[in-house]
């Protein structure tokens, strides 16, 4: 093949071939009619660290002469012209004139307050402007400073007579250099100097061309106990470090490390000069990362320009010092064991008080020939025929919120559903039966004679402090418009208590099943979507607008609330009860890409300046359940790494249970418990059971392979988690409760208090709140644990002190021995003041009376 040079004038002499090195020459054409190499590429100079490469690597013959080679991957067949003939330079059009006498001049018709800056040097120690704005075939001075100015930079640069750069100084090291040396007229204006080969002609709006010194690595005055750890080597095909976060104009190494740490990361990483990175340490053992010598990053920080944020392909890194996340893996993990065997596919699970599990699914989308609902008898496990009772509902439940009731017979309240009739449900169950004997009532339900004002797809139910029974949000219907609306049951004759709540119509549709808590002072705490706020329990106006909940380390938008769904439960209130109440936020995803997010949010929100504590995970969650536990603790279990709720919507498990301690340090509340065997993912619940165990049930994911068989199947396997208070072999204590109906603030007699490790002088006492679990929403979850004293086997304990510590309801009373529990027996606290023992009184339904 002939190696004949492309031109053929003999001015023209090959320089060998260059490697670019992301270097790049001042102009190029593209020919995009022809097929590659197709790229013409002009200049005065070899730039950016360009290098002689061996001549076999230019081996792409040219697209217009194949007897010809034009370069090669990466590498550039460069001609130097010696003749004498060549024109003066770029010129002509849309700026006026032809070629000026003596050369161009910088410009002097500048708008005002910009003037000429100077002519400096570019390159000598990297590119002295921040931000390029590329080249235009009519670029002049006005026309660069018009771009910068609008962007809001004091700054503008020109350089190869059509290429525009901005910023507010010059970095890198920059130099004045000979003014004679800008010597190339602008493309759209022949007479104005628009600087040169590897000269900037720079104008300012301040009357000061401020240039900075060659920056370097950040390796003082770091933040909390970051180190310094050197230039990185990016891994080939994938981050070295997961979570990319782009700062265009803010990006600096304290910035990235400080963003890094709040969210638990121990490895922070700056890239392309406005890329953040975090991860851990170990990420970068385990892609046998690689440092290379500090040079090799030069790229400075935008929101910094003093100190270096990487290069292309290369991390200026830094590493916590310390311990950062001490995340616990005792001995005692407890377990998981197999429990029973389902019937139905549940999504949502209510411990009754007569210590029976209900159990309700998609009846009219589930398996055909079912009826909605069966309850389950704990103390008949070891029997399958008799430890399952079928009941019935008249329509469909799935998606709808429930609570259990504060009158005598702590009811079970379903309401709202799938569709049609069935989103204006109002369901009741009255709990019977004693355990070992079958219940005998069912659901009672008569629509419309009893119906919600407003149809709800995926509402959450509340009982407020005055006894009535709030409801909350949703859609009108499956994937439907929004319902952003509350509204009070009972519902007074001829009125209507819905109210329109406008934060909910903003955020839908990712405020479903909002998180509801009741706080201290009756006031009500709504978490919806990544926002929360206090509204007034009499009017329903926002008291107060509390910060947004923090997403993922990357995503500021990552969402708590179902569809990105993560899950929330109120912490223990202590006696006195002076502290204000914490609400604990764990798990949920982030909008569009399905990321799990990995850290939990703890907040006060009736303190003085509330703020949300970030805590990260020991693994991401979404759909996560949360169970509060009678020692004090919370129990984070299920859910997936990636994807939200619905339907196929997301994959990978999440197997290994989590207990978080609120009582240790920030940092050192994660422990990480057991693992199974079973996916619990879309429609997965976790409840308490009275004998301190955690019930695990449901899975309805109708995630599949391709070939549409499921990936992950529909879960009618029945589990329970033996926590660690109960894998010890430690005896359980006991107690009897003569009375089981108590009013606040007033004390009630426990007898028979029997220990078998320890003393009263470590026992505890603690009143968890009856709950309904679907859909990570905990409804009624409360935890108090009240004042005490003991004489003897005989123990006085004093009632929460108002409705705000403790809505009226139900709550499972447990005696603690140390770690152990007791097996809970039920206490109502502030009776009905609504009376709902008496409603509703309407054909079909059998109120308990008062």
């Amino acid at each position: 093949m002939s190696t004949d040079n492309v031109f053929s004038p003999p001015e023209w002499l090959s320089k060998a071939s260059y490697q670019p090195k992301r270097a790049r020459l001042p102009a190029s054409i593209t020919d995009s009619d022809s097929q590659a190499p197709n790229i013409l590429v002009c200049g005065q100079a070899i730039l950016n660290g360009g290098a002689p490469a061996p001549e076999a690597d230019c081996n792409m013959v040219c697209a217009g002469n194949p007897n010809q080679f034009c370069g090669g991957p990466n590498r550039l067949n460069v001609y130097n012209y010696t003749g004498t003939d060549l024109p003066a330079g770029p010129g002509g059009g849309g700026g006026g004139g032809g070629d000026p006498v003596g050369g161009p001049t910088p410009a002097t018709d500048l708008p005002t307050p910009w003037t000429y800056g100077g002519c400096w040097v570019d390159n000598a120690f990297g590119r002295i402007a921040p931000v390029e704005k590329g080249g235009r075939p009519d670029q002049t001075v006005a026309t660069c400073i018009a771009q910068c100015a609008a962007d809001g930079y004091t700054l503008a640069g020109i350089e190869y007579a059509n290429e525009c750069f901005c910023g507010n100084t010059l970095v890198r090291g920059a130099v004045p250099a000979e003014e004679s040396t800008c010597n190339m007229g602008c493309a759209g204006n022949n007479a104005q100097a628009c600087g040169g080969p590897a000269r900037l002609s720079v104008y300012t709006s301040t009357g000061e061309v401020v240039a900075l010194p060659v920056p370097v690595a950040q390796t003082t005055e770091l933040p909390g106990q970051w180190e310094y750890a050197g230039c990185l080597v990016e891994a080939v095909g994938k981050r070295i470090l997961e979570h990319q976060i782009i700062w265009p104009t803010n990006n600096s190494a304290i910035a990235c490390m400080e963003q890094c740490a709040k969210f638990g990361y121990t490895a922070a990483g700056l890239e392309y000069g406005e890329e953040c990175y975090c991860g851990d340490e170990t990420d970068v053992a385990a892609e046998n990362g690689v440092f290379v010598p500090e040079s090799q990053c030069n790229i400075p920080c935008p929101g910094d320009p003093l100190h270096i944020c990487g290069s292309g392909n290369r991390l200026t890194t830094y590493f916590w010092n310390g311990v950062l996340n001490n995340w616990k893996r005792p001995a005692n993990t407890g377990r998981y064991e197999f429990f029973v065997p389902g019937v139905i596919i549940p999504l949502i699970a209510t411990v009754g008080v007569n210590n029976k599990v209900t159990f309700l699914e998609k009846h009219g989308t589930g398996y055909p020939n079912t009826t909605g609902a069966y309850e389950l008898d704990i103390s008949l496990a070891h029997d399958f025929s008799r430890a399952w009772r079928e009941m019935h509902v008249k329509t469909d439940v799935f998606c709808a919120g429930s609570v259990i009731l504060p009158d005598k017979a702590g009811r079970q309240i379903n309401v709202g559903g799938w569709s049609l009739e069935s989103t204006f449900g109002v369901r009741l169950y009255t709990p019977n039966g004693v355990e070992g004997v079958n219940s005998t009532n069912d659901w009672e339900e008569n629509y419309p004679a009893l119906k919600l004002q407003r149809g709800r797809w995926y509402p959450t139910a509340a009982v407020l402090s005055n006894g009535t029974i709030l409801i909350m949000g949703g859609q009108i219907g499956s994937n439907d418009r929004p319902e952003p609306s509350l509204e009070i049951l009972p519902k007074p004759a001829g009125g209507s208590t819905v109210v329109h709540l406008d934060w909910l119509e903003r955020t839908d549709p990712n405020n479903l099943y909002p998180f509801i808590v009741i706080l201290p002072s009756t006031n009500i705490f709504v978490a919806y979507y990544n926002e929360a706020r206090i509204l007034d329990p009499h009017t329903f106006e926002t008291i107060k607008v509390l910060p947004n909940m923090p997403g993922a380390v990357n995503n500021f938008l990552g969402g708590r609330t179902y569809p990105l769904e993560g899950a929330a439960v109120p912490l223990p209130q202590h006696a006195p009860y002076n502290d204000p109440l914490e609400i604990l936020v764990c798990g949920g995803s982030t909008s569009g890409g399905g990321f799990a997010i990995d850290n939990c949010v703890r907040s006060a929100p009736e303190a003085q300046n509330p703020e949300w504590i970030i805590e990260r995970m020991p693994s991401k969650r979404v759909m996560p359940c949360m169970v509060s536990m009678p020692d004090g603790t919370v129990m984070i279990m299920n859910g997936a790494l990636h994807g939200e709720a619905g339907f196929g919507l997301a994959e990978d498990p999440n197997l290994t249970a989590v207990l978080y301690n609120p009582y240790d340090p920030v940092g050192s509340r994660f422990s990480i418990l057991n693992s199974t065997i079973v996916a619990r993912m879309y429609h997965s619940e976790a409840t308490l059971l009275p004998d301190g165990r955690v019930l695990v049930s449901g899975s309805d994911p109708q995630t599949n392979f391709p070939d549409d068989t499921p990936r992950y199947p529909q879960e009618f396997r029945i589990e329970v988690y033996v926590p660690p208070y109960l894998s010890e072999g430690r005896t359980q204590p006991t107690y009897d409760l003569p009375q089981h109906d108590w009013a606040y603030g007033q004390t009630y007699s426990i007898t028979n208090v029997h220990l078998f490790h320890g003393t009263s002088a470590n026992m505890r006492v603690s009143l968890v709140g009856a709950t309904s679990s679907t859909h990570g929403n905990t409804m009624g979850a409360r935890t108090i644990f009240p004042a005490f004293q003991c004489t003897g086997s005989t123990c006085t304990i004093t009632a929460p002190r108002d409705a705000g510590v403790s809505p009226p309801g139900w709550h499972m009373l447990f005696i603690l021995d140390g770690p152990t529990p007791s097996v809970a027996k039920w206490v109502r606290i502030g009776g009905d003041p609504s009376r709902l023992g008496e409603w509703p009184a309407l054909p079909g339904f059998t109120p308990p009376g008062m």
